[in-house]
């Protein structure tokens, strides 16, 4: 009896998809959640205990405004693995394989920028003008520190987590930045070490958020309507 010299298909082993790291904005996650909920109390007081004209007008708002507050704070993330890097930002999403991606830039706000030019903001890294500005002072005051030798209230030889002297603080492995800055540090060596790979290589696509722009434009829609007929 004769073996096939070849596997099928069928019988190949399934390579498992590469695990996407997930970053968004905390306070953001928050924000929403209170908005939502103030929304939400507000929108239902008026629809149950208003008269005349005031449900309606109450519906209408909270068709608009909920979609939207849920674009902005709720539904912004960045998720990114070894073969591309997915956006999420409040009407669009996304899908930037690493080949695909020239840079990752941070100044007022975070972005991606393309090979070809494009530029999308990663809504859910938002810069931080005072994180950065506390990380910098702590840069500056280890600096000081080290060029007096470690002298102050904790000078001495101590030693960390790890060995090695802990008399001065360690800055140079990032750990006086911003937190929105080692996000953007993580993002661009994930890009250094897969953006030559071929299963890094595609098409950048987009898409956009129709199950955000539809609700919030019936609500606007709405909204209209009922305030001319009013």
């Amino acid at each position: 009896m004769t073996t096939p010299d070849h596997q099928s298909p069928a019988s190949a082993p399934v390579v498992p998809a590469a695990r996407d790291r997930i970053y968004r904005s905390p306070m953001g996650l928050v924000g929403g959640v209170l908005l939502l909920a103030l929304v939400v109390w507000l929108g239902c007081d008026a629809l149950f205990r208003g008269h005349g004209r005031v449900p309606w007008l109450a519906l209408a708002v909270m068709i608009l405004v909920v979609p939207l507050v849920t674009a902005f704070t709720l539904r912004p993330a960045v998720f990114a693995n070894q073969e591309r890097l997915r956006v999420r930002n409040p009407f669009r999403v996304i899908l930037l394989p690493w080949g695909e991606l020239a840079t990752l830039r941070s100044g007022y706000s975070n972005e991606a920028l393309a090979t070809s030019g494009t530029k999308f903001q990663l809504w859910a890294i938002p810069v931080s003008l005072r994180a950065r500005k506390r990380a910098a002072n702590k840069r500056a005051k280890a600096a000081a520190q080290a060029a007096r030798g470690g002298s102050g209230p904790f000078a001495g030889p101590r030693f960390g987590m790890f060995g090695g002297d802990a008399s001065v603080p360690d800055v140079s492995a990032g750990r006086a930045r911003a937190e929105t800055d080692k996000v953007m540090d993580d993002l661009r060596d994930l890009h250094e070490r897969h953006g030559e790979a071929e299963h890094a290589q595609g098409e950048i696509t987009t898409r956009w958020a129709y199950e955000i722009l539809v609700p919030a434009l019936a609500g606007a829609v709405l909204l209209a309507i009922l305030l001319v007929t009013g």
